[in-house]
């Protein structure tokens, strides 16, 4: 930044271009926290993974023991599934690869180590560069990068594995399994954009390394759903309905650490050549199946209800209905149900707006928000400081003691009970002293025109300091050697006095000026500026 009335250099604006380039960056700071929030994210899925495959596994060996004791019935459909083994085996083992080759590139190490190298022990979790280089490459759209590769392959195996079922059941699959890659995908600002630069642009290697193993997750349940129903295609026709499926009914799909994620789970069977009624509302009394909330009719497709909900207002949300189905006899069978959801935001942090420290005499800006909780519904405190609520999330912090941590606490009210949330901790520091300068310097050789132009002491914040304040000159001491003398004049204020200016003027090429015992006013109170040394050219 130049000083008054002085029009700034090419070093001066390179600085300033700078300093909008680190607030950028700083806008992009990952936590701790957060990091540590996608290790223990991506430990879970890699637990997950094992656990789908011993699942599918006893889905194998149910199909062996189904064609050893049936090979004229089962022999087909074991043919299709020992397919289907073989294609998601081919996809998991290529992204398993090319996360290995990720990790040996972020890491620095040979491929073979960085297979088995856990994502808690990468270095630079935080970076995101070499995913995006390595899935981007140097397009726009990610077409020069592993990212299309992937996507490519991912249709693919979405093609083959659906051909393996019946043409009949062919068209529900498709738009039912999951991996699809066709979006739409949307960036922060609402602006379009595909599988590939939502995935993988600018992407943290911890967040990247997450996805995918989470792609490995979504093959595995499409590698099961596939099976389930080529297992089911072996038995439908023993019964009177023409399909057989396993269902999962949680009592809610939204779990708390330390609660029971509990459901039913069974087996259903379903005629798909006739569509039930299905009707829904706000609830329903199971005593007279009277929908309440009024009723609204649901679409089905192939005897199957396909309810749809906006997800509107955060927090818990029921739902209760009837199924009418024809019974052989003629009358109508109804079957009342009941439901409930958790609507959420995708993510739940404390995060100061700026970075991870209060500092002190300022309003510190904080976003608080906790996954399908209603903003009203959080409850927040803290220690060593003040939290004011300005409504829909956003907080501002104040704090007074510098060397001090400050603890911010977080709840929310589930229905009536008040449940812990998290913690997350913060420094408490003080804002950095400006340095003082005159005529864009703090020190070395200034022409004496430019500096009695320069008209005072102007503080500078440094340059990646992530708030804009004012701190006010209030005085300072002006120090001049001539011929062996010093002297010294007390100033007020930031300016230049005559006096200051005059002596400034009649001084000789060489000589020597200070202006030292600089006091500063800032938020936080009055502090000493390092002094200022100038020579005379």
């Amino acid at each position: 930044m130049g000083a008054t009335n002085c029009p700034e250099t090419p070093r001066q604006r390179m600085i300033s271009m700078m300093y909008l380039v680190l607030t950028a960056l700083l806008a992009l700071n990952v936590s701790k926290e957060v990091l540590e929030a996608f290790v223990t994210v991506n430990e879970t899925m890699e637990v997950t993974n094992e656990n789908f495959t011993k699942k599918i596994n006893n889905s194998y060996a149910n199909f062996d023991k189904a064609n050893s004791e049936a090979p004229g019935k089962v022999g087909p459909y074991y043919k299709k599934a020992m397919e289907a083994k073989k294609i998601s085996k081919d996809l998991i083992d290529y992204i398993y690869d090319i996360k290995a080759e990720l990790i040996a590139k972020v890491q620095d190490i040979p491929k073979e180590e960085a297979k088995t190298f856990p994502l808690k022990k990468v270095n630079r979790k935080d970076n995101y560069d070499d995913p995006t280089n390595y899935f981007i490459g140097d397009s726009q759209d990610g077409s020069k990068g592993k990212s299309l590769e992937l996507k490519n392959k991912i249709n693919d195996f979405r093609t083959k594995m659906i051909a393996l079922l019946d043409i009949k059941v062919q068209d529900h699959y498709s738009k039912s399994l999951g991996l699809k890659t066709e979006g739409p995908y949307e960036d922060a600002d609402g602006k379009v954009q595909n599988w590939e630069m939502h995935h993988f642009y600018h992407t943290i290697m911890a967040a990247t390394v997450t996805i995918l193993n989470k792609l490995v997750a979504e093959v595995k349940n499409v590698e099961f759903d596939i099976i389930s129903q080529l297992y089911t295609s072996v038995s439908a026709a023993d019964f009177k309905f023409d399909k057989i499926m396993a269902k999962v009914v949680p009592k809610s799909s939204y779990v708390l650490v330390g609660d029971n994620y509990e459901a039913d789970i069974f087996v259903a069977a379903l005629d798909t050549k006739q569509n039930p009624e299905v009707l829904i509302g706000s609830g329903v009394d199971t005593s007279t199946n009277k929908i309440l909330g009024g009723a609204r009719t649901v679409e089905a497709v192939e005897g199957i209800g396909k309810l749809k909900i906006p997800a509107g207002a955060e927090g818990l949300q029921k739902f209760g209905g009837l199924i009418n189905v024809k019974s052989p006899s003629g009358g109508i069978l109804s079957y009342p149900f009941q439901e409930e959801y958790i609507v959420g935001r995708p993510s739940a942090t404390v995060a100061a707006d700026a970075m991870n420290v209060f500092y002190v005499g300022v309003e510190n800006p904080v976003t608080i928000s906790v996954p399908g909780v209603p903003f009203e519904k959080i409850r927040a405190n803290m220690t060593n400081g003040t939290l004011t609520p300005k409504g829909k999330g956003k907080y501002v912090v104040k704090v007074t003691t510098p060397g001090q941590k400050a603890m911010v606490n977080i709840s929310a009210d589930f229905g009536g009970t008040v449940k812990p949330m998290g913690k997350s901790e913060f420094r408490i520091k003080r804002v950095p002293s400006p340095t003082a300068m005159v005529g864009g310097i703090s020190e070395g050789v200034i022409s004496k025109d430019k500096l009695a132009a320069s008209g005072g002491i102007i503080p500078q914040m440094p340059q990646d300091f992530e708030f804009q304040l004012n701190f006010i000159i209030t005085s300072y001491s002006f120090v001049i050697s001539k011929g062996g003398e010093v002297s010294e004049k007390i100033i007020k204020g930031n300016k230049f006095t005559s006096e200051v200016i005059s002596a400034i003027k009649s001084a000789s090429r060489g000589q020597k000026i200070w202006f030292e015992n600089i006091s500063a006013q800032g938020p936080d109170g009055t502090r000493k500026l390092s002094p200022i040394s100038l020579r005379l050219n």
